[in-house]
Protein backbone atom coordinates (compact mmCIF):
# COMPACT_ATOMS: atom_id res chain seq x y z
CA UNK A 1 0.00 0.00 0.00
CA UNK A 2 1.34 3.21 -0.97
CA UNK A 3 -1.19 5.85 0.16
CA UNK A 4 -3.30 5.98 3.45
CA UNK A 5 -6.03 7.56 4.22
CA UNK A 6 -7.29 8.01 8.32
CA UNK A 7 -11.05 8.87 8.90
CA UNK A 8 -12.73 9.10 11.80
CA UNK A 9 -16.66 9.14 12.70
CA UNK A 10 -18.27 11.15 15.47
CA UNK A 11 -21.96 10.78 15.20
CA UNK A 12 -22.30 14.23 16.47
CA UNK A 13 -21.11 15.79 13.09
CA UNK A 14 -22.51 15.63 9.38
CA UNK A 15 -19.70 12.88 7.94
CA UNK A 16 -16.20 11.00 8.65
CA UNK A 17 -13.48 13.25 8.06
CA UNK A 18 -9.78 12.91 7.16
CA UNK A 19 -7.76 13.04 9.67
CA UNK A 20 -4.30 12.16 8.43
CA UNK A 21 -3.44 11.08 4.87
CA UNK A 22 0.26 9.65 4.09
CA UNK A 23 2.34 8.55 1.12
CA UNK A 24 5.18 5.98 0.90
CA UNK A 25 6.88 6.67 4.65
CA UNK A 26 4.35 8.01 5.84
CA UNK A 27 1.75 5.74 4.65
CA UNK A 28 3.66 3.06 6.52
CA UNK A 29 4.29 4.84 9.31
CA UNK A 30 0.11 5.99 9.90
CA UNK A 31 -0.47 2.12 9.38
CA UNK A 32 2.37 1.08 12.17
CA UNK A 33 0.59 3.58 14.35
CA UNK A 34 -3.36 1.81 13.45
CA UNK A 35 -1.36 -1.22 14.28
CA UNK A 36 -0.01 -0.18 17.55
CA UNK A 37 -3.36 0.94 18.43
CA UNK A 38 -5.72 -1.85 17.35
CA UNK A 39 -7.58 1.05 14.96
CA UNK A 40 -8.77 -1.53 12.25
CA UNK A 41 -7.39 -0.78 8.86
CA UNK A 42 -9.06 -1.29 5.61
CA UNK A 43 -7.43 -1.76 2.42
CA UNK A 44 -9.35 -0.35 -0.56
CA UNK A 45 -6.70 1.26 -3.48
CA UNK A 46 -10.31 3.30 -5.48
CA UNK A 47 -11.28 4.55 -1.68
CA UNK A 48 -7.48 5.50 -0.89
CA UNK A 49 -7.22 7.22 -4.03
CA UNK A 50 -10.46 9.15 -3.65
CA UNK A 51 -9.71 10.40 -0.35
CA UNK A 52 -6.23 11.43 -0.81
CA UNK A 53 -6.71 14.51 -2.80
CA UNK A 54 -8.68 15.91 0.21
CA UNK A 55 -7.12 17.75 3.49
CA UNK A 56 -7.10 16.96 7.07
CA UNK A 57 -10.46 18.11 8.24
CA UNK A 58 -12.71 17.84 5.16
CA UNK A 59 -15.71 15.64 5.74
CA UNK A 60 -15.52 12.83 2.97
CA UNK A 61 -17.33 13.80 0.06
CA UNK A 62 -21.28 12.45 -0.09
CA UNK A 63 -19.75 9.67 -3.14
CA UNK A 64 -17.86 8.09 -0.66
CA UNK A 65 -20.85 8.04 1.98
CA UNK A 66 -21.87 4.03 0.94
CA UNK A 67 -18.66 2.39 1.05
CA UNK A 68 -17.01 4.43 3.96
CA UNK A 69 -20.73 3.58 6.03
CA UNK A 70 -20.45 0.02 5.03
CA UNK A 71 -16.67 0.01 6.41
CA UNK A 72 -17.75 1.19 9.67
CA UNK A 73 -20.38 -1.09 9.95
CA UNK A 74 -18.33 -4.09 9.25
CA UNK A 75 -15.50 -2.50 12.04
CA UNK A 76 -18.00 -1.57 14.74
CA UNK A 77 -19.62 -5.78 14.11
CA UNK A 78 -16.14 -7.04 14.12
CA UNK A 79 -16.04 -5.25 17.69
CA UNK A 80 -18.61 -5.94 19.49
CA UNK A 81 -17.77 -9.76 18.84
CA UNK A 82 -13.97 -9.45 20.84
Amino acid sequence: MNKAVAIQYDKKLPAPFITARGRGFLAERLLKIAEDHDIPVVEDDLLSETLYIMEPGEYIPEEVYGIVAEILVFIKETQDLV
